[in-house]
């Protein structure tokens, strides 16, 4: 079993940064199922969106457009750790951030995506 533990959420100001982490633990050496681990958001009567996604074993990353040059996604593959740095943040990203983990970016940029595992989610509040 794969356990996906988010932190990092809060509450900041139209403008801010946050960094999120998300820390793999249990079942993740030789796991092809968790190739790519990266976020998605929901927010209030909104459908669960993809953010961001990188690999472990290829430098590829992906990001949604609405992201695109404020969101970094990275990883730290000796803490099985991977963070994503939030900056210029906006109202409209507050929603509650998921760590997800699948077995090729394309299933975590495919509507629905195709997810192993899901964490259970951190909250992000951007006031105006």
């Amino acid at each position: 079993q794969v356990q996906l533990v988010e932190s990092g959420g809060g509450l900041v100001q139209a403008g801010g940064s946050l960094r999120l982490s998300c820390a793999a633990s249990g079942r993740t050496i030789n796991n092809n199922a968790m190739d790519v681990m990266g976020w998605f958001r929901q927010a209030p009567g909104k459908e669960r969106e993809f953010v961001a996604a990188v690999s472990w074993s290829v430098p590829r990353t992906a990001y949604a457009d609405s992201v695109k040059g404020r969101f970094t996604i990275s990883k730290d593959i000796a803490r099985n750790t991977v963070y994503l740095q939030m900056n210029s943040l906006k109202p409209e990203d507050t929603a509650v951030y998921y760590c997800a983990a699948a077995e090729f970016v394309g299933f975590m940029t495919s509507i629905p995506p195709r997810t192993n595992y899901w964490g259970q989610g951190t909250q992000v509040t951007v006031s105006s």
